[in-house]
């Protein structure tokens, strides 16, 4: 039997895809961690490089972080991670 990801390495995982460009297996990864705050970022910030403004509004107004907070996609992933190895 093959060990189970915890949350942690699951969502740095789909950090590190989306910022590889594999937004469709980062953006399913957050989906089974949805309602986790650091996820629901991930999520925000998936729709925000997909250009789904609207979407990605609604999924920030679920964590501490807003729309604006960056202005760099890439960036605010790092913070991402940086959050999740904290």
């Amino acid at each position: 039997m093959g060990k189970v990801a915890s949350r942690q390495d699951d969502l740095i995982r789909a950090v590190d895809l989306a910022a590889a460009g594999d937004w469709a297996e980062a953006h399913e990864i957050a989906q089974r961690h949805e309602g986790d705050a650091l996820a629901d970022w991930l999520y925000a910030v998936l729709h925000k490089l997909e250009g789904d403004t609207g979407n990605s509004r609604y999924w920030y107004r679920r964590t501490p972080h807003t729309f604006e907070e960056f202005d760099d996609p890439s960036l605010e992933l790092a913070a991402i991670r940086r959050a999740l190895v904290e």
